[in-house]
């Protein structure tokens, strides 16, 4: 996607290529990080946002999963957390529908975007964005997905106890910057891949925003091995699909079986001359 700063419109827009890759199949979709909004200024946000139960994107998202019967992950969307907006945080929050509407889970990105990159692009998403405390794996009648948004991505042994909590499948809906999706991107989403032996979906926003933001798109769906099997090859808006056999999974974690063999160890720091 290239999310904007209208909150009808993104869900327009999200809800045309939820169609569209539900018409040519799927049944597992996901949308970037920040499906709802895209705005680098808070002030301007906080004053179109509301909370959880006054936006009209859930529920429309909802019904959208239960009239397509499929399940639905929208990758995140901001949502407020103060009524009256004083503090002006909001969560950064996944949203799991299952094929009959119903909301089966949610989770907030628990890894804040807190950077100042070599450009003199600087991020503080903590001042903003309540970092979630709880990881989560989501039980589904076709496997198990674990649940992560964007910088996550950073920070392995997040999807090392996703993995060793039964994950299958592991989401990376994501806004990468344009300078560090180019450097980072591919090789992060493969090493969380291979080192997990899991499918790894990774939805994300690219091109310049309303905002003036600039994403770095490349959506791609990787598997257990490591192999890129679906790729949107820039930063245009778009559908990729793959076929997931689950079986796989099982497969690749007998032939390297390390999920269960991290030994514990010491560390000891030695000073050189």
């Amino acid at each position: 996607m290239r999310s904007g700063l209208s909150r009808p419109d993104n869900a327009d827009v999200a809800s045309a290529l939820i169609r569209e890759a539900a018409g040519q199949g799927a049944e597992l979709i996901l949308t970037p990080e920040m499906t709802n909004v895209v705005d680098r200024k808070p002030r301007r946000m906080f004053d179109h946002l509301g909370y959880e139960e006054e936006l009209e994107e859930i529920s429309i998202f909802s019904a959208l999963s239960k009239e397509l019967k499929v399940h639905l992950i929208i990758g995140s969307c901001a949502v407020a957390l103060d009524k009256d907006f004083s503090s002006r945080r909001a969560a950064n929050r996944t949203y799991f529908f299952g094929p009959d509407g119903e909301q089966i889970a949610t989770y907030d990105k628990i890894h804040m975007f807190d950077v100042d990159l070599p450009d003199g692009e600087s991020w503080k998403e903590s001042n903003v964005y309540k970092p979630g405390l709880e990881a989560k794996v989501v039980e589904t009648s076709f496997g198990k997905v674990g649940l992560s948004i964007c910088y996550d991505l950073r920070f392995p042994r997040l999807y090392r106890s996703l993995a060793q909590a039964g994950a299958q499948v592991l989401t990376v809906p994501a806004a990468f910057t344009r300078q560090t999706g180019r450097a980072h991107w591919e090789p992060l989403l493969r090493a969380r891949a291979i080192e997990n032996g899991a499918f790894v979906m990774a939805a994300a926003q690219g091109g310049t925003h309303e905002d003036g933001r600039e994403t770095w798109g490349h959506s791609m769906i990787i598997a257990p091995w490591g192999e890129i099997i679906a790729e949107k090859p820039d930063d245009e808006p778009g559908v990729i699909l793959a076929d997931i056999d689950l079986d796989e999974v099982a497969k690749v974690r007998q032939r390297i079986p390390s999920l269960g063999l991290e030994q514990a160890f010491e560390i000891n720091n030695i000073k050189g001359l």
